[in-house]
């Protein structure tokens, strides 16, 4: 059996090196829900050099061709000259306990090319638990090199707030809806965004093009209602992820809510996400020890039975499992 500390050892040389196996690795280690794994990548963590990317979330209506505009987009960076890393947060596999995310498959010229790195997130457990695995994820991305990490919601709702607590910027993407631009965009959305872009403007098509801008008017309109003043006003830019028309400008964009912020601002910023990441880290190790609980576990099913069959009310079952939880040994 190795040593877990050697194991560790050999990681975080590997994430120095930029080995992409090594760092996939480590990806899997900070993933794992298992005590023992748990504890590696605290180690893990602990012993990571600091280093800081471009943070950048990305989300967007269904339709919207997120994953050919982060295509387009981490291509462009590259070609910049930038390490790219692309990294997901799936409530879908919170559910189902299995990723939807094809991002491998559809994004084909960003999978192969050597200055980028795609993660699906991981296939199981608590979005708060998803979440834990990504931030860890983008520590890991920014010691092995990447300067720039784009984080994708493939679902939408939680996510998008969840995605939001641990980026720099928050890039919306939408595309022109015939009659309602505004169609399933919820103004929580448009609070929380800092860049917002509509795609699918396609060069070769005229009238998709204008009916874009008309869509960019109608989100700048709304924006100055959600908006209070003094506060960071995004311009919404029209762009192309198929042909690569606009991106750019997407990213000059991002560049601007930048420097807005400020090096104090992003420093607070980044401060006020550590405090926020803390509590969230306790939130999810506190539900690990619940369903690891001795305790817990041999009552839990008779109680779920009683619940279901209205025998039990929720709060006395919840107040019978903590019960039951306080009452384990220590640890």
């Amino acid at each position: 059996m190795s040593d877990p500390s050697s194991l560790v050892a050999d990681l975080l040389a590997g994430v120095a090196e930029g080995r992409r196996a090594a760092i996939a690795r480590a990806i899997t280690l900070v993933e794992s829900t298992t005590p023992k794994h748990r504890a590696q990548a605290r180690e893990l963590l602990t012993r990571l050099p600091h280093k800081e990317a471009t943070r950048v979330g990305i989300s967007g209506v269904p339709g919207v061709g997120k994953s050919t505009f982060i295509e387009s987009l981490g291509t462009r960076l590259t070609e910049h000259g930038h390490r790219v890393g692309v990294l997901a947060v799936d409530p879908s596999s919170v559910r189902t306990g299995g990723s939807v995310l094809g991002d491998k498959t559809r994004m084909q010229r960003l999978s192969v090319d050597p200055h980028a790195f795609i993660r699906p997130s991981p296939s199981a457990g608590t979005l708060g638990g998803v979440a834990r695995a990504t931030v860890q994820a983008m520590a890991i991305l920014e010691a092995a090199g990447y300067d720039v990490i784009l984080v994708e919601t493939v679902g939408v709702g939680q996510s998008e707030v969840t995605v939001a607590g641990m980026v720099d910027t928050f890039l919306f993407l939408t595309i022109a809806r015939t009659g309602d631009q505004l169609q399933g965009i919820k103004k929580g959305i448009l609070e929380i965004a800092d860049v917002i872009a509509v795609n699918k403007a396609d060069p070769d098509d005229p009238s998709r093009q204008q009916e874009a801008r008309a869509a960019a008017r109608e989100l700048a309109g709304a924006l100055r209602l959600v908006r209070g003043k003094g506060e960071w006003a995004p311009a919404v830019v029209t762009a192309s992820g198929l042909t690569g028309d606009g991106v750019d400008g997407v990213w000059e964009q991002v560049g601007k809510h930048r420097d807005y912020l400020g090096p104090a601002g992003l420093r607070d910023k980044r401060a006020q996400q550590q405090l926020d990441f803390t509590w969230a880290l306790v939130r999810d190790e506190l539900d690990q020890r619940l369903r690891h609980s001795p305790g817990v576990r041999a009552v839990r099913e008779d109680i779920s039975a009683r619940v279901l069959r209205g025998e039990l009310p929720a709060t006395v079952a919840a107040d019978q499992l903590l019960t039951a939880y306080d009452a384990d040994p220590p640890a």
